[in-house]
């Protein structure tokens, strides 16, 4: 009998690791999909998309391991204590830079949520400077602008974040490419 119930709990187990799986194969593509929609419709650039995809897919795996572990009962306590134990090395060893990484995540949450996108013209309100122009460009460091003097300005992720930014009503003008050399001067 005991050895008829433990065999049942082994398929059950492997019926329940595959049911996982493969949910979890469905969520990624289904996740990835929505990334890449939401990139197009926003006009992100396929660097900046393959991060934020790849970001994705990191926190999932890493979550889909958690809910694997715990789920079949794989000894979760000896991994959450490795994990951890990595979290808190990389944590002291990155901290000297927290700006390199304010500006990572900083550029995941204006893919999601930043309500400007590529064309718009913008002024962040900086007392000191006039930072102001055409958004041609949204990096996973800076965004980046075409003054209205011609000027290229990149601006750190994480401080267009903190800083208050305006919509300015702009002409529909032709936002040039970074690397047009076709510009004329006056």
């Amino acid at each position: 009998m005991i050895d008829f119930f433990l065999s049942n709990l082994l398929i059950k187990q492997i019926a329940l690791g595959i049911l996982l799986v493969a949910g979890y194969i469905i969520f990624k593509h289904i996740g990835r999909k929505w990334i890449e929609n939401l990139a197009k419709n926003k006009r992100v650039s396929l660097q900046r998309t393959q991060f934020v995809v790849k970001s994705f897919t990191a926190i999932s795996f890493v979550l889909f391991v958690a809910i694997f572990t715990i789920t079949l009962d794989l000894g979760f306590g000896d991994i959450s204590l490795f994990l951890s134990s990595i979290f808190a090395v990389l944590g002291v060893a990155l901290f000297a830079q927290w700006s390199i990484l304010s500006n990572l995540t900083a550029s995941i949450l204006i893919f999601f949520v930043f309500p400007y996108r590529i064309g718009d013209k913008i002024k962040v309100a900086d007392k000191d400077e006039d930072i102001s122009g055409i958004i041609i460009d949204i990096t996973m460091f800076h965004v980046i602008l075409r003054h209205d003097n011609g000027n290229i300005i990149t601006y750190p992720n994480n401080l267009i974040l903190q800083k208050g930014v305006t919509k300015l009503v702009a002409t529909k003008e032709k936002i040039a490419p970074l690397n047009d050399s076709s510009e004329t001067k006056s």
